[in-house]
Order: structure tokens, then C-alpha cells, then sequence
């Protein structure tokens, strides 16, 4: 059997990798894929495995984001640091789930559910499933991105959501801008940035400007009934005025998060 391990933690990867094959020596793994990018990239030039070992929160954003963007049509076991709590909508699902730190005679238990109860479905409604329980997790859980990984020369980086001060677009471009006044180029919309950011900490301003809650250095009237924000580190060359339609609702968010 063809397997695929999607975990952004490599030790916790190579510890699944080396309990399947001392559970089951003839299961091959593809591949162990790191982020939602380069697993779109991979199902994008490569057969589908036979199953997916998956973590739903990895290191550029949720899990889910690799089914709304490709075709894929293969089962999934989930290898999750979430509470069984936050999942007992699994019960439900023909889908399996795995807490960490992975207990090898859970796994082994998992993998005979896949030989007698997902083996046999028909792939098209596995898939279909399976979107619609991750989205379901994701409303249940509140999971909102906390951290980004930025392309850095030859080298990665990664910046915890806590560190950023404000997003911006720019030329064509969208900027993350740090507490520390760093500044990096990121491959995505403000208009997708803001669908995975937690609503209690950051607010688009504007259609050029998203700031958290932190860089809010002061709010001052501005003319016909709108606001205009100072922020920390300073964007002079950013619009940081509020609408007239906004300002209720930035106020409401300012005061009750």
C-alpha cells in the first residue's frame, strides 16, 4: 500500500513513517510534504495515494486548503494535537483520527479500520465527506491561523501571527509588516488572509490595509465622520484612514474584540 504523511513537524513525520513500516513492512511512503503549498503541488503532478496521513493545522495555513484546491479522492487518517473534545465529530465519519503523540497500537488500530470500513467506499463520496468535516472543524474549533512561513532567500522563516503588526498591499504585492518593523513579502491576498485570521485580533481597515489589534497606536476624527489610525511601526505611506461605513464597526471590534 501507497501512503502520503502531510505533517509541517519533521520529527513527528518521521516517527509515523517508522511506526507504519514496523506495523505493516510493505506499506511504501510517497512522500512526507511539510505545508498546504507543496502538497497541492504534489497532487498536482503525482498518482493519489492509497491513504493520507494528515495534520489539519500546518505551517501556511489549514489542512482544508489542499482539497478546495485540488482533486483528490483517497482516504484520510488524521494525526491531530487536538482534544477529543474538539473532534468528537469524527464518531460520525468513516474518517479516523489519531491524537499526538501517536500511540502505535492506536495506529495499527486505525489502519485495520481503513482495510474494513473506508477501503471499500466509493472515493468520489469520501472526498466530499471529508471537505465537509473539515470545514466543520474548523467552526467548531475557532482555528485560526498562528504563524506564516515566508520564503527567505534559500531559507525559510516563520512568523507567529502574535509578532505581526499590520498586512498590506502594495505595487501589486501583499507585505507582512512585524512588531520589530521587518518587513516580508507574502504570496497571498488580504481578501484570503483575512478568511483565516482570528477576527478578535486583526481588522481590515481598508482594502489596502489589515492591522492587529496591537499596532494601534492612536485613533483621531477625521473629516466627514470617518477615523484615521496612527500605528506602530509607522506606515506613512499607507492609507490608514476608516471609512464612514467602518467606524461603527471598528469601534464595536476595539471595544469587545
Amino acid at each position: 500500500m501507497q501512503v502520503l504523511i502531510i505533517e509541517d513537524e519533521l520529527r513527528a513525520a518521521e516517527r509515523l513513517e517508522k511506526l507504519i513500516q514496523q506495523i505493516d513492512p510493505e506499506i511504501h511512503v510517497l512522500a512526507i510534504l511539510e505545508s498546504v503549498e507543496e502538497s497541492i503541488r504534489w497532487f498536482r503532478t503525482n498518482e493519489q495515494p492509497e491513504l493520507i496521513f494528515l495534520d489539519i493545522h500546518l505551517s501556511d495555513g489549514l489542512s482544508f486548503n489542499i482539497f478546495s484546491e485540488t482533486d483528490v479522492n483517497c482516504p484520510v487518517i488524521f494525526t491531530t494535537a487536538y482534544d477529543e473534545y474538539a473532534l468528537r465529530a469524527f464518531d460520525l465519519n468513516s474518517i479516523d483520527y489519531l491524537l499526538k503523540p501517536i500511540d502505535k497500537a492506536k495506529l495499527e488500530k486505525s489502519l485495520e479500520k481503513f482495510d474494513k470500513r473506508v477501503k471499500n467506499e466509493k472515493n468520489s463520496e469520501l472526498n466530499t465527506d471529508l471537505i465537509q468535516l473539515l470545514s466543520k472543524i474548523k467552526k467548531q474549533t475557532n482555528v485560526f491561523r498562528t504563524r506564516f512561513l515566508i520564503s527567505k532567500n534559500d531559507s525559510f522563516l516563520i512568523i507567529p501571527s502574535g509578532e505581526i503588526a499590520y498586512f498590506y498591499s502594495e505595487d501589486k504585492l501583499t507585505f507582512i509588516k512585524t512588531k520589530e518593523n521587518k518587513r516580508y513579502i507574502l504570496d497571498e491576498s488580504l481578501d484570503s488572509l483575512m478568511e483565516s485570521l482570528d477576527p478578535k485580533q486583526f481588522f481590515r481597515i481598508n482594502r489596502q490595509l489589515i492591522i492587529s489589534i496591537h499596532s494601534i497606536k492612536s485613533i483621531e476624527s477625521y473629516f466627514n465622520y470617518k477615523l484615521k489610525l496612527e500605528v506602530n511601526p509607522p506606515a506613512p505611506q499607507l492609507n490608514t484612514v476608516i471609512s464612514r461605513s467602518k467606524t461603527l464597526e471598528f469601534k464595536e471590534w476595539v471595544k469587545n474584540g
